[in-house]
């Protein structure tokens, strides 16, 4: 995977420390330090805005800028770097996407959550994390060099650093979006300059309850998930909000605007839900298809094609691949059973963990998404139909399911990276640790700093959270079962026919005002690709690399800043 030219950046060429070929100290601390912020960052845009995109391309060039101006440094000890720095996003997605469901029901309360709960937070985490660490070691070679999925984040991120050597016009573009988000962020949130939204009060008294949120985080977001998915996200709100609410209510199909806005988020709940078990089906039928098309001839091929960088591991190897199995799965169990599960239901925790990450690597391989709540959900439902389990614990294990299955998704990807650029995987793994170790306290933190700050969850607090809403409707029960169970079999139609039918189910669930604004980011991006694509195909990557360099510099202003100013009013009591 590494052309002749690049061999400045092979393995003999590399820093080493603690005998690993190409870990260096610098990239360690530069990746964890640069987790910190974007662990934090990652959480504030999952509780605001119910979507968390992949830090990916944002962390390849902060790795990128950061290590140059260090002086010399090679792709691979800025891919290490960013495998460190990326970690902890994914956990906190986990997390913003599950246990805001416990003040949701009810079951935590905003005085003194911290202090009770924290340690079981962190400790339900670093489960999840470990398990994580765990399936990906074993399924590297499988998944990313036998199978060689495509990894599409994974595979952008190589290329953007192997582009490195525009990286101050890369980093200009970054540092600069990301200081007038940041700056917007402070004037709206904490000056209160800015509005948090624009609404009509004419609407919203004939229940038209439209509006657009200020927010160049949301901007970016939509610009970098494509105007595809913010379409259909968007199609979702106009249902809700300009169809079922103000023309249910009119018509008398409902009594009042709380029975029609209960009827469209089970609804929506149900999509987000029917997609997942979509997933599922999906396998078996792709797993009866291979096996009736019998092509196994073509899979013996490729399993002979087995990268030689394998070689490094050797007997040691095989060696700490045992201890990486036993220990992390052991450390695990007591965490879960610390945290209050029990023994049989930590035990199907751990399967079940497995089971749904080996999953999510391969949904992520294939498309570059991961439904990590939905996974979680999953496993709450299969744990339960055996054993009896409190509130407290069902969103405990499916934080612990979701937080693994982002975690290798975004594991998987940077080996990916790692692949392409020629990456040592053991230096990518033990980067990957340190960071999700750092990451998995500064999200734990993060959560009830933001949570706190808002004074609780939910839409009207300003953090809708809507994939732990769906999480706290499977943990306490659903609004309407045959609204819920109808929308699951449509998601599962939906997803089997290849429609977004989880973002349709969100555009019904969150507000109209995110909706609205993360469609101006659709439609920018949409704007932008009809010109790249009037140019040459060189200069059209190099055009939308930049794009999404801009849209993650917009992303990652608001997000810490957002965090920042959280955590100060925590501290400060303000």
């Amino acid at each position: 995977m590494i052309d002749a030219h690049e061999k400045g950046n092979t393995l003999e060429k590399e820093r080493s420390f603690a005998g690993i070929p190409q870990l260096s100290v610098r990239s360690l601390i530069i990746g964890i330090l640069g987790s910190c912020l974007i662990t934090a960052s990652s959480m504030y845009t999952a509780l605001r805005m119910s979507a968390l995109p992949w830090p990916t391309i944002f962390v390849s060039v902060l790795s990128m800028a950061l290590l140059k101006i260090l002086g010399k440094t090679t792709f691979n000890e800025i891919n290490i770097a960013k495998t460190a720095m990326s970690a902890g996003a994914m956990i906190s997605g986990g997390l913003a996407f599950t246990l805001p469901g416990l003040w949701i029901t009810g079951e935590w309360s905003i005085q003194g959550a911290a202090g009770q709960y924290f340690l079981k937070v962190l400790a339900i985490a670093l489960a999840g994390m470990l398990l994580g660490t765990v399936l990906t070691w074993l399924l590297r070679k499988r998944f990313i060099e036998v199978e060689a999925l495509p990894y599409p984040i994974g595979t952008a991120a190589a290329e953007t650093i192997k582009a490195g050597e525009s990286v101050g016009k890369k980093s200009g573009i970054l540092f600069g979006t990301m200081a007038f988000s940041a700056l917007f962020t402070y004037f709206r949130d904490s000056l209160r300059w800015i509005p948090d939204a624009i609404v009509s009060k004419w609407l919203y008294a004939r229940n038209f309850l439209v509006g657009i949120w200020v927010s160049p985080m949301a901007v970016g977001i939509g610009y970098l998930i494509g105007p595809l998915y913010t379409g259909v996200w968007f199609l979702g709100a106009v249902l809700s909000y300009l169809l079922i609410i103000p023309l249910g209510t009119a018509l008398n199909f409902f009594a009042t605007v709380e029975e029609a806005t209960a009827f469209k988020s089970t609804a929506g709940i149900g999509l987000m839900v029917g997609t997942g078990a979509g997933i599922p089906i999906s396998y078996i039928i792709y797993g009866i298809n291979r096996i009736l098309s019998k092509n196994k001839q073509k899979e013996n091929i490729q399993k002979t094609q087995i990268d030689p960088r394998s070689s490094h591991r050797g007997n040691r190897g095989k060696i700490t691949s045992k201890i990486l199995v036993i220990l992390p799965v052991v450390i695990s169990f007591v965490l879960t059973v610390a945290c209050g599960l029990g023994v049989i239901p930590s035990i199907l925790l751990i399967i079940g963990v497995f089971l749904t990450s080996a999953m999510a690597a391969t949904i992520t391989g294939q498309t570059g998404i991961d439904p990590m709540e939905i996974f979680g959900i999953i496993v709450l439902l299969a744990i339960r139909a055996f054993v009896n389990i409190d509130a407290t614990s069902a969103f405990f294990i499916a934080a612990c399911v979701a937080i693994s299955c982002g975690y290798t998704g975004d594991l998987f990807n940077d080996y990916k990276s790692g692949h392409i650029l020629g990456s040592n995987p053991s230096a990518q793994l033990v980067s990957q640790v340190a960071g999700g170790i750092v990451g998995t306290v500064v999200a734990a933190a993060s959560m009830f700093a933001v949570i706190n700050q808002f004074g609780g969850v939910g839409a009207e607090k300003g953090l809708p959270a809507a994939q732990a809403f769906a999480v706290s409707q499977m943990v306490k029960g659903i609004g309407n079962p045959q609204v819920f169970w109808a929308a699951i079999v449509i998601g599962i139609l939906l997803y089997l026919f290849k429609v977004p039918a989880m973002t349709l189910g969100i555009g019904m669930y969150l507000p109209f005002e995110i909706s609205s604004v993360v469609l101006l980011g659709g439609l920018v991006r949409f704007i932008t690709d009809m010109f790249r694509r009037r140019l040459a195909p060189g200069e059209t990557a190099k055009n939308d690399e930049t794009g999404s360099i801009a849209a993650s510099g917009l992303l990652g202003g608001e997000g810490i800043t957002g965090v920042a100013i959280a955590i100060i009013k925590m501290i400060t009591g303000g």
